[in-house]
């Protein structure tokens, strides 16, 4: 098996210094809008779910751009609008023209102010779906650009599961992604995005320092999987991802990178991509080919990143006697951070018809329902109380509707950051923590501070697909359960009706001719 990439490993650079004819200090703009955003949760994206960056702010979420580094010291730096969210539903259109309109705005009044910009960090997802529109990112590149004009090199850092529309490809100019799911090299990623957009400027790789723009080779490869199929800790994503170190270190290339593309959103954009940037048109042509046949020839070896099976048959795995503890079970189908609601109360409620798991023979962590209301009615009731409440099913009622629960109020913890007050509700052993907003599950601390103890628990069950790395250490032994919701893993029972032709598992048949677009935008 080949062995998966290492954060540490994916990229590190020196910045060259700069040509003759190239930019020693270029006007460097930032902004963006990030979310992967599920068009099969009816969750609604809207402000409320955004963290709006600008100025300082935007520039301090950045370490490499930190006072006395190097990168920092190489540009003149304008931060100007960036919109994060946590995944979701599609995004309210309302919510998206505000934060397009403020990024065209400040680009148009700094390029007013102080002149046009050189190049421009466009930090983005790939995966934000917005109601009404079929390729949201594109639609961004298109008004930054225009906001921007012709002769500004644009560079974007992207998330593997996004996606690379022809539009989006003609706006930007550079664009990579991550190369690890889970996604250990997010940050270093947005680093090798702005590396690159620097070293262009200052006249590296390219045999004229006036000739900025580099060759991109596009390879669209019809393949739709999700994220809990592709990971790179295995096979064959591990070894298809492993190429990408080695082909941008050949002279001629500049970056490569593939994406797997967002599975649950319904769009003609959602499928995976190769591409491979450089100055060697036959090269990089070759490369993004070769990737994209490796990745076509390998769709029906993807398997899923752990043991699978129904919430009944991890249950039975995890109650064996002498199973491993703490044993974790994914929640998968209702996975906040792919894009569920977060609030889809089915695994809950079949845990808490379980005796086993609720006359205090076992201890089970579940992780989490979001329900502002119910959250309001445990505080009120008091740590200690015996309470009957419902909760959950308000933004997707799923199968289940609201889940009945009768317990102790086992703790209140008022203040997380993204969670708002948590309420934990202790039926015999089993904990059901409810949140007053969207949360993940992903540290050890998410459960401690409710004064949870994950390492000592005999079950945890998270609203998760992949493990990310603390819970991955954590498990003693691990299913994925496919359980229903907006982020369902069997994406052949969710109803897609509008992919592009041929993209498989929904088509079988498929014999691409997987050929390179080389293109690149021509020089002002």
């Amino acid at each position: 098996m080949t062995d998966r990439l290492d954060a540490s490993q994916i990229w590190m650079g020196a910045l060259p210094d700069a040509h003759e004819r190239g930019l020693t200090a270029p006007r460097i703009g930032i902004a963006g809008i990030s979310i992967e955003s599920s068009t099969f949760s009816p969750h609604v994206s809207g402000d409320e779910a955004f963290t709006i960056r600008t100025d300082e702010d935007l520039l301090g979420y950045y370490p490499f751009l930190d006072e006395g580094r190097e990168l920092r010291a190489a540009a003149r730096w304008t931060p100007i609008y960036h919109g994060r969210s946590l995944p979701g539903g599609a995004v309210a259109p309302q919510t998206y023209q505000r934060m397009k309109d403020a990024i065209v705005e400040g680009i148009r009044d700094s390029i007013r102010r102080d002149g046009p910009f050189d190049g421009f960090f466009f930090d983005i997802h790939g995966a934000m779906s917005v109601i009404g529109m079929k390729d949201a990112e594109g639609d961004l590149a298109v008004a930054v650009r225009e906001a921007l004009g012709p002769a500004t090199l644009i560079s974007s850092s992207m998330d593997l599961h996004g996606n690379v529309s022809e539009v989006l490809r003609d706006e930007v100019d550079m664009l990579t992604c991550y190369r690890m799911a889970p996604h250990e090299d997010w940050m270093n990623t947005k680093e090798r995005a702005v590396w690159n957009l620097l070293a262009r400027l200052r006249g590296e790789h390219g045999a004229d320092p006036l000739r900025r723009r580099p060759y991109r080779a596009w390879v669209p490869v019809p393949v739709l999987l999700p994220g809990e199929k592709t990971s790179t800790r295995l096979e064959p994503a591990a070894g298809i991802y492993a190429e990408l170190p080695g082909i941008e270190a050949m002279d001629g290339v500049i970056d490569a990178s593939v994406w797997i593309g967002y599975a649950w959103a319904d769009e003609p954009r959602c499928q995976a991509y190769v591409m491979v940037m450089g100055d060697d048109q036959q090269l990089i042509a070759q490369e993004a080919e070769r990737v994209a046949r490796m990745f076509w020839d390998a769709r029906e070896d993807f398997v899923f990143v752990a043991p699978t099976a129904t919430l009944d048959g991890a249950l039975q795995k995890a109650l064996a006697p002498g199973a491993a503890r703490p044993y974790l079970i994914s929640d998968s189908g209702d996975n906040p951070t792919a894009g569920g609601a977060g609030d889809v109360t089915w695994t809950l409620t079949e845990l808490l018809g379980r005796p086993e798991l609720t006359d205090g023979s076992v201890t089970t962590l579940v992780a989490s329902i979001f329900d502002a209301d119910a959250v309001k009615a445990a505080e009120a009731a008091g740590v200690g109380a015996e309470i009957v409440l419902e909760a959950g099913a308000g933004v997707d009622a799923g199968p289940a509707g609201p889940v009945r629960i009768s317990g102790e109020v086992f703790s209140i913890t008022e203040g997380d950051a993204d969670a708002g007050t948590q309420a934990v509700i202790s039926v015999g052993g089993l904990h059901a923590i409810i949140t007053s907003r969207r949360k993940p599950f992903h540290h050890l601390d998410d459960f401690r501070m409710l004064g949870l103890d994950p390492e000592n628990a005999d079950i945890v069950v998270v609203k998760i697909g992949y493990l990310e790395p603390e819970l991955y250490d954590l498990a003693a032994d691990w299913t994925l359960a496919l359980t229903p919701g907006g982020v369902d893993q069997d994406l052949l029972r969710l109803g897609h009706s509008d992919l592009a032709p041929g993209v498989y598992p929904f088509d079988t048949t498929g014999n691409p001719a997987l050929t390179a677009h080389v293109s690149r935008r021509q020089e002002s």
